[in-house]
């Protein structure tokens, strides 16, 4: 039991809403930091930059809301349209079909015998020999029909929490260049763990995919800063 405890923690995969939460959290921390960082060095008044801010973070969130719902629809509708040719190809050639449903169970060593009784038992249901052909021919599994309204709202919903961070030393500093001393700090700290957290559950280096994401960050903050300074000057 301990075993196959182990087994599954070891091949743990990472669902649809942690995918749209690690897709609108990382643009939601790192756009609205970026553009803070530039404005404070431009401008003199926070007040202008939480104004600005907001209205990124309400742009950015329902662009990458409709880019979510865009990317759902769009794979329902290959699914879709997929079925619908595995339906017409086993009800127009069934020689064929039959012929790459024996190739499978051929690639997994079985015998000629049993690839046989494999492929009459596969194709008895048409509805089953079609889920068959679009899972190991094409590699699709069926999606989920609220995957684009759920995946819409999860990455607008992960970036509006993502762009408040940097937000908000602005809402209580008036200073814009002391706010960005201390957005930098917990802007970059969230990065890091976000990083951590997002390589660990992809299977990737935690401190090493952590500190890449805490770089770019800082990267993207540091260059809309300098190109903000350098058109002031």
């Amino acid at each position: 039991m301990q075993h196959d405890q182990q087994h599954k923690e070891l091949h743990l995969q990472s669902s649809d809403i942690l995918t749209d939460i690690v897709i609108g959290m990382s643009d939601g921390l790192t756009v609205p930091f970026a553009l803070a960082a530039g404005l404070s060095g431009a401008v003199s008044s926070t007040h202008l930059i939480v104004i600005a801010g907001l209205a990124e973070i309400a742009a950015g969130s329902i662009a990458m809301g409709l880019g979510g719902y865009l990317a759902g629809k769009t794979e329902i509708d290959h699914y879709n349209s997929e079925l619908k040719r595995e339906h017409d190809e086993v009800e127009t050639v069934p020689h064929k079909e039959k012929a790459e449903v024996k190739e499978f169970f051929a690639n997994l060593g079985l015998s000629e015998d049993v690839q046989e009784q494999a492929v009459e038992e596969m194709t008895k249901d048409k509805e089953k020999w079609v889920d068959f052909m679009m899972k190991y021919e094409l590699g699709l599994d069926k999606p989920d029909p609220k995957r684009a309204r759920n995946s819409a709202f999860n990455i607008g919903l992960s970036y509006v929490a993502g762009g408040i961070v940097p937000l908000l030393p602005y809402f209580f500093i008036d200073t814009p260049l002391q706010a960005l001393k201390i957005s930098a700090v917990i802007t970059l700290i969230c990065l890091f763990a976000f990083g951590f957290f997002k390589s660990k559950i992809t299977g990737v280096n935690p401190w090493g995919g952590a500190l890449r994401v805490t770089v770019i960050g800082a990267i993207a903050a540091g260059c809309a800063f300098g190109i903000a300074r350098l058109i002031q000057s």
